[in-house]
């Protein structure tokens, strides 16, 4: 069972930038998408980015793109979530996830991911 760890979460002001990281137990990790999600209090869990297993194809949110940026580490069993010029709309539990089918079409729906880390807080002021 593959197990993930993030990291870097933390309380920022707006305009500040955070970079997470997401320490997978695999070294098939290589194999994977992998994904960001976020949900903010009493809100649906929300699509954020991700990254195919080779690191050629992203996608992103709306609502993140241009701010936003995710990369992996093949050989660290890590991916990343470089986060710039962050806004209070961005204050969320921050979870990565992988999805083991190797699919990317569906890379942007939760549930086709099989494994979720716990989660790391990112919280921004105004």
């Amino acid at each position: 069972q593959v197990q993930l760890v993030e990291s870097g979460g933390g309380l920022v002001q707006a305009g500040d930038s955070l970079r997470l990281s997401c320490a997978a137990s695999e070294r098939i990790f290589s194999s994977y998408t992998m994904g960001w999600f976020r949900q903010a209090p009493e809100r649906e869990r929300e699509f954020v980015a991700a990254i195919y297993w080779s690191g050629d194809y992203t996608k992103y949110a709306d609502a993140v793109k241009g701010r936003f940026t995710i990369s992996r580490d093949n050989g660290k069993n890590t991916v990343y979530l470089q986060m710039s010029n962050l806004k209070p709309e961005d204050t969320a539990v921050y979870s990565c996830a992988v999805d083991v089918s190797g699919a990317w079409g569906t890379a942007a729906s939760p549930g086709h991911y099989d494994y979720w880390g716990q989660g790391t807080q990112v919280s921004v002021s105004s």
